[in-house]
């Protein structure tokens, strides 16, 4: 009968081995319509860059395996095709779009190395907009096709947990489906924050879930919030020539080296971003032409002051995808504070058989490239006969502000925290690129950093770097500190010439000499 069907899906850890079916009625009330089910070894919640790399790990491995994946649109109606936050509304557009700004810099620096560029140079959202788009859906696409060659199950379905090996899954047109697997991976990810108590933000404010897909140029923007991909945002939107306004409550790039983050900020307000900093926005209200009206609050005097706007892009933080999940039914412990999922080293939740990787699990990096290698970890300890765990230490990450900061192990701030002052060791350097010379560029903020223990041979515990392709050179040296590099071992490492990446191994001028850092000559 249905209601002994009903019941033994309840059923603590049992394995079904039945084939999706309609049945007249549903198994999870009688209203609920047709629901059916499959088994597989592993399902893997969520379709971003980590549940991916698991499911087809595991299906390398000769496994049964399905993906469930159900973009819910954002509030502003975004939505978006099967790759994750990285694919769709982060990494993949930001750093084109990132492209498009540097592009329009080079142009202006073209003049200097004698081509005649016609003037006035004029940039187009929507045919940039066009191309971005066009090439996320091609990813999308790839995507779908790399799944159906490993013979991984894809469902495009928004699931929750009904018990701890089964998931209910619901379709845009309502229908159910009923899935179990032995082993159940989360990695749903997270959705940016909205500032709910502010009044207007949601209906008017828009997120990096909306920003790469709009048509049309977003014009004058302010963007309340002091994240990697604020900072990021603005920059790109500064650089291809919209006015445009970082409000701030708190320090930039929280979590970065600390002066890194204000030579990042003298780079980009030196370039035309506007700083309100130790503000907070209160209300924002729909003028009759359309543009927005916003009202901040200086938190220091208290004063209010309100600017016309054309669009609102919040930055401010993201939440992870768990209120939806059914966790609490099935035993799944989260962080209260964050929603976060807790997990151990082998992204073992509470339950044993349900694990959560990437951006959703508590104490992770929310970076794409750890998700995806503690998503094929996984999948190799589960079917692979591997022991090996993720090593979150020493992971390098770019920030793609105009002026690129990439880093690599701890901040100096870490790095005392740590060890005291007096055993830290701290080389220096301003330097100027050499394609900067030619084109009468600024390099006042074009800046590394190497943090060291003070004892020789002096391991290289951070290295921080601050100019062009940040993250092509920081991806190299991240290597050598992975390795346990010296600063004795970089110094005697043999620079390319003439490349900005040469003035890490010359790096010579500690903090606690006191000398001038600036680089002289070649």
């Amino acid at each position: 009968t249905m209601a002994a069907m009903a019941a033994a899906l309840r059923g603590p850890g049992r394995r079904f081995r039945w084939r999706t079916q309609a049945l007249a009625g549903g198994v999870r009330g009688a209203a609920r319509g047709v629901a059916g089910q499959q088994d597989y070894d592993l399902l893997v919640i969520g379709g971003g860059s980590g549940g991916l790399a698991c499911a087809k790990e595991a299906a390398q491995l000769g496994r049964k395996v399905a993906v469930v994946d159900y973009v819910e649109p954002s509030p502003q109606g975004t939505k978006w095709g099967l790759g994750g936050t990285c694919v769709n509304v982060g990494c993949i557009p930001k750093k084109l779009m990132h492209q498009a700004a540097l592009l329009g810099g080079m142009i202006q620096d073209a003049h200097h190395y004698g081509w005649e560029v016609a003037q006035p140079i004029r940039h187009d959202w929507r045919k940039m907009a066009e191309a971005v788009q066009n090439h996320v859906k091609s990813l999308n696409w790839g995507h779908r096709v790399q799944l159906q060659d490993r013979k991984v199950k894809y469902f495009n379905i928004k699931a929750s947990f009904i018990n701890k090996h089964t998931v209910c899954g619901i379709a845009k047109s309502g229908k159910e489906t009923l899935l179990s697997a032995d082993h159940i991976v989360i990695a749903t990810g997270g959705r940016p924050r909205y500032p709910t108590h502010i009044e207007g933000a949601l209906e008017y404010g828009i997120t990096s879930d909306d920003i790469f897909w709009l048509k049309e140029s977003p014009g004058k923007t302010p963007r309340p919030g002091t994240q990697d991909v604020a900072l990021e945002c603005a920059g790109f939107l500064t650089g291809i020539g919209l006015d445009t306004t970082v409000m701030m409550r708190s320090i930039p790039l929280r979590g970065f080296d600390q002066q890194m983050s204000s030579l990042v900020m003298e780079h980009m307000e030196s370039h035309g971003t506007q700083f309100l900093r130790g503000c907070i926005p209160t209300c924002i209200k729909k003028l009759p032409d359309g543009q927005l009206q916003v009202t901040w609050e200086d938190r220091t005097s208290g004063k209010k002051d309100t600017g016309i706007f054309d669009t609102v892009l919040w930055a401010i933080g993201r939440i992870p995808e768990t209120r939806n999940l059914n966790l609490k039914e099935v035993g799944v412990n989260i962080n209260p504070e964050n929603q976060k999922i807790i997990v151990d080293a082998q992204d073992i939740t509470s339950v044993p058989h349900i694990y959560a990787i990437g951006d959703v699990a508590e104490g992770r990096p929310e970076l794409t490239p750890t998700a995806i290698m503690a998503g094929k970890l996984l999948a190799q300890r589960l079917f692979g006969q591997s022991s090996d765990l993720m090593d979150y230490n020493n992971v390098p990450t770019t920030v793609f502000t105009p002026l690129e900061y990439g880093c690599v192990g701890l901040s100096e701030e870490e790095a005392v925290a740590h060890h005291g002052q007096e055993h830290i060791e701290v080389y220096h350097a301003y330097y100027k690129p050499l394609e900067f010379t030619v084109a009468e560029r600024d390099a006042s903020q074009c800046y590394i950093k190497m943090v060291c223990l003070r004892e020789p041979p002096q391991l290289v515990l951070g290295l921080h770097f601050l100019g062009p392709n940040a993250g092509e050179v920081t991806q190299g040296f991240a290597l050598g500190i992975k390795c346990g590099a010296s600063y004795a071992q970089v110094m005697r490492t043999v620079g390319i010439h003439p490349t900005c990446s040469e003035e890490v191994v010359k790096l010579r001028i500690s903090k606690r000499s006191g000398l001038d850092p600036t680089v002289t000559g070649c």
